[in-house]
């Protein structure tokens, strides 16, 4: 990934210096549960320990020969371990170091992006309760519907965000395992004890069958999950980039002294960060698609998932990271205008509680048909002729015939759509 859209942290798990770290990790943890088999002398896990180093350019040098990038790490590692070194890897295939260090980068990762979510949740709780009360128009379509409170919209998103962790725990859990089940993943080159040794001192599972890969279907879940996450940024982009509409306003994304919106327009003050999101959020999706086909792979194994995770693992991870830090941002310090919620509540003159209206007309013995249909009426001459639903209506005497004036104006008010937001809150925020 581009350093524009990169954290330090996650950029460092995807660095070819952590990846050979991981790789070392695991080879010495086999070659410890070797020795404890006593299939290889004792002591050759300490002195590659102690001996062995990471170096990129070295392993890169072998690699541009023997065309293998295992094969030039472990050259590269007993150049520097020495002799004892030609013990590493006994009975293993590369899968069992990439296909486990895969993982274990993956795991990393998603616990980087558990605590961003955990970020944005605590700002969302924080938000959704200041405005718990802040009146605004509900819109579907679009359109303006019924009255909500900017709290509820913000603590929809926090519920969302609460799934998203969830599924996250879930796909981590799904990711965490380890093979070291050699060639077509028989165990016939290599003890099974070794494999659950180096699980249990990674802090993975054994993978109950292997082929000679860990199955796809695991790093699928995985993605997927990342990509549902992005979907979630994006509404939340999405809705600030509308309600910072000029004709909206009702919030904008927060505006530095000396930042500038446009280099034509003085005036322009852009959503660029919800914008930023948008786009992210579609990067972080595209890895989807290819992570659901690398499950199908010919017979035990072939490379064709190769090079996609070596796109998809670092763009993915580092991109979500990225775009849920910078989300968290935009939540914390956004503007939010009240008074322009409620203009903008106001702005049809009433046609929102058309609904009620209708509702209370078939409450008298008129047809719920009959009833939409008269209210309906009366709703399009106010939008029509922008005229007050509240006055037209108390024209027509066969709605006053059945409805009390003082009942039809306590109907024009927003306390009845708002008497719930305490039980819905609970819901929530338990």
């Amino acid at each position: 990934m581009i350093k524009r859209y990169s954290r330090k942290e996650l950029t460092d798990i995807w660095s070819e210096e952590n990846k050979y770290k991981i790789w070392l990790d695991v080879e010495i943890a086999a070659a410890q549960a070797m020795e404890k088999l006593d299939q290889i002398p004792k002591g050759v896990s300490s002195i590659v320990r102690k001996k062995a180093r990471i170096n990129v350019k070295r392993i890169h040098q072998i690699e541009s020969k023997v065309k293998h990038d295992v094969i030039a790490f472990l050259t590269s590692i007993t150049e520097k371990a020495g002799i004892k070194a030609r013990y590493l890897h006994l009975g293993m295939t590369s899968s069992d170091v990439v296909d486990t260090s895969f993982n274990i980068q993956l795991v990393q990762s998603g616990k980087f992006i558990l605590k961003d979510i955990d970020q944005i949740l605590k700002v969302l709780k924080k938000q959704s309760k200041k405005y718990k009360f802040t009146p605004c128009i509900g819109r579907s379509h679009g359109i303006h519907a019924e009255p909500i409170t900017f709290g509820l919209k913000l603590a929809s998103f926090y519920e969302e965000f609460k799934r998203n962790r969830e599924r996250l725990v879930h796909a981590i859990d799904q990711i965490s395992t380890c093979a070291i089940s050699g060639a077509v993943g028989t165990f016939a080159n290599v003890n099974p004890n070794v494999e659950k040794y180096v699980a249990k001192k990674l802090g993975l599972k054994v993978e109950p069958i292997s082929t000679q890969i860990i199955p796809r279907d695991r790093h699928a879940f995985y993605f997927s999950v990342l990509g549902i996450i992005a979907g979630s940024v994006e509404r939340v982009a999405i809705e600030i980039r509308h309600l910072q509409r000029s004709e909206v306003y009702e919030l904008q994304e927060y505006f530095s002294k000396s930042q500038k919106g446009s280099s034509a327009m003085p005036h322009k003050k852009n959503p660029i960060l919800s914008e930023n999101l948008t786009g992210l959020a579609r990067m972080v999706r595209s890895t989807v698609v290819p992570a659901l086909e690398n499950i199908a792979l010919w017979h035990e194994r072939d490379i064709s998932h190769s090079s996609v995770e070596r796109n998809i693992g670092p763009d993915a991870n580092i991109t979500l990271d990225f775009a849920l830090t910078r989300l968290a941002v935009v939540l914390d310090n956004m503007i939010v205008y009240p008074k322009k919620m409620l203009e903008n509540l106001n702005l049809t003159k009433g046609l929102i509680f058309s609904q009620e209206v209708m509702l209370e007309l078939t409450k008298t013995g008129i047809t719920r048909e009959k009833s939409y249909n008269l209210v309906q009426g009366y709703a399009k001459k106010c939008f029509a002729e922008n005229l007050d639903l509240l006055n037209i209506i108390q024209s027509d005497k066969l709605i006053m015939s059945k409805i009390s004036i003082k009942k039809l104006k306590s109907i024009f008010n927003y306390s009845k759509h708002f008497k719930n937001v305490n039980l819905i809150f609970k819901r929530v925020f338990k």
